[in-house]
């Protein structure tokens, strides 16, 4: 039993019809929004949900606002009552308000990390609430909790904060739930994909012919996400994983670098720090690769 959030189209819809394909109960969560995440369609959950249903599969239509504390319970809660239980939550669910930072409004910025973070937050709350308690009463999990980061968090992208902020924050949050919910039996890991969905139609990673069209499918990402929802992912737990067409990879984060002794004279840090960056390697590029010599 599954719930994917933002699955009314792009890479969302792709994880649900290839879960359904695999032979899951899938929760097909969209409000309809616009790219900005403005307005609202219950249309864009259920026609996903008829696509399932169509195939001979099971799913059903929940149009919550997964980034409101209630919205979140209730999708949960929803997928339970629906198929009696829950193993694998997909925090998929995303808008974009691009702007450079000096033209960025508040609201920009706290609706793409309401949507992105605080709305995986929420639902992820709600889910490891209801399989601890599958724990203190004696039953066992074998679940799963898969989040949705991006090269603007991981990397940066210069007109993202917003949103690369926010995937940033998802990254952190998939490590340190990975650490909190092994005991309940819950994995915990990322995707950073790259498709071709509404949100990236400009990119020029999505641009050109038809077949190089093909390599950024978003299916090519939920085939990988149908791997980490399986059984077959055991033990694998708070790891980001690249995905698209052209490339699966496993991000490595942040790791200690050159070190030094401290100084106690001010005017002496700058040879110091000077050494230790000349012994670093750059800060890595767009996809994770560091820039050539």
């Amino acid at each position: 039993m599954c719930i994917v959030t933002g699955a009314g189209g792009g890479i969302g819809r792709q994880h649900a019809l290839v879960l359904a394909e695999q032979g899951a109960s899938v929760v097909v969560n969209d409000v309809g929004a616009t790219l900005d995440g403005e307005g609202a369609d219950t249309g864009a959950a259920q026609a996903v949900v008829d696509e399932i249903t169509g195939q001979g599969g099971r799913a059903v239509a929940n149009t919550s606002d997964i980034s409101t504390w209630q919205g979140a319970q209730q999708v949960i809660n929803d997928a339970v009552e629906a198929f009696g239980d829950l193993h694998v939550l997909i925090n998929n669910a995303g808008i974009l308000r691009d702007r450079v930072l000096v033209n960025m409004t508040e609201d920009d910025w706290d609706s793409v990390i309401r949507v992105h973070l605080k709305g995986a937050f929420a639902c992820s709350r709600w889910a490891a609430t209801y399989w601890r308690e599958r724990t203190k009463a004696g039953l066992p999990n074998d679940a799963r909790i898969i989040n949705t980061t991006s090269g603007s968090g991981l990397f940066g992208t210069a007109g993202q904060s917003n949103y690369g902020a926010a995937k940033a924050g998802l990254a952190g949050l998939t490590i340190i739930a990975a650490m909190e919910l092994e005991r309940y039996g819950v994995t915990v890991n990322a995707i950073s994909p790259i498709a071709l969905t509404r949100m990236t139609e400009g990119l020029a990673l999505t641009q050109g012919a038809e077949a190089e069209q093909a390599k950024v499918d978003p299916r090519w990402v939920a085939v990988l996400t149908s791997w980490l929802a399986s059984p077959q992912s055991a033990g694998v737990t708070g790891r980001i994983f690249q995905v698209s067409g052209r490339l699966w990879a496993v991000a490595q984060g942040w790791h200690r670098g050159p070190s030094a002794e401290p100084v106690d004279d001010p005017g002496d840090v700058d040879a110091v720090m000077r050494g230790l960056l000349a012994d670093s390697l750059p800060n890595a590029g767009p996809g994770g690769v560091y820039p050539s010599n």
